[in-house]
């Protein structure tokens, strides 16, 4: 989907989800255009879950709307590229807790700097004031949470 005309006939899931999966794009591909370290959607969406915390892995994978066989796929591919390191829990034979390496914060606020300039080109475009709302709207309470 690429042009605004065939925006205007969508619902706001379809309209949510086009603009989603525009802004994902466009932010994998910043992060790719100025690194040769490759890291999917799903892994930064873990490494934020992670900054500048230590969780266990069953915490990540209570609380990351992905499968528990995929958690740990994506933390065995981020640990690596040696982005976070896992560790044993004191106390805890079974558990393990994870967090990211000086490099993986590294990557994470760099990746961070890239989405607030993408941000910064949404507000060029559209006004400070239409993204502040937008913001303001996509955190209110809605009323559908599981």
């Amino acid at each position: 989907m690429n042009s605004n005309s065939e925006l205007q006939n969508l619902d706001l899931i379809d309209l949510l989800s086009e603009r989603h999966s525009l802004v994902r794009k466009i932010s994998e591909n910043d992060w790719n255009d100025q690194s040769n370290i490759y890291i999917s959607n799903s892994e930064w969406y873990i490494m934020a879950r992670v900054y500048k915390k230590q969780p266990t892995i069953s915490y990540v994978t209570k609380n990351v709307e992905i499968s528990r066989q995929a958690i740990h796929k994506f933390i065995k591919n981020l640990s690596a590229k040696g982005l976070v390191e896992i560790n044993n829990v004191e106390n805890n034979k079974k558990e393990k807790c994870i967090r990211l390496t000086a490099l993986g914060e590294e990557c994470y606020e760099k990746n961070e700097a890239l989405k607030a300039k993408l941000e910064n080109r949404i507000a060029e475009k559209i006004g400070v004031e239409q993204v502040k709302n937008l913001k303001s709207l996509l955190k209110l309470e809605w009323g559908i949470e599981q």
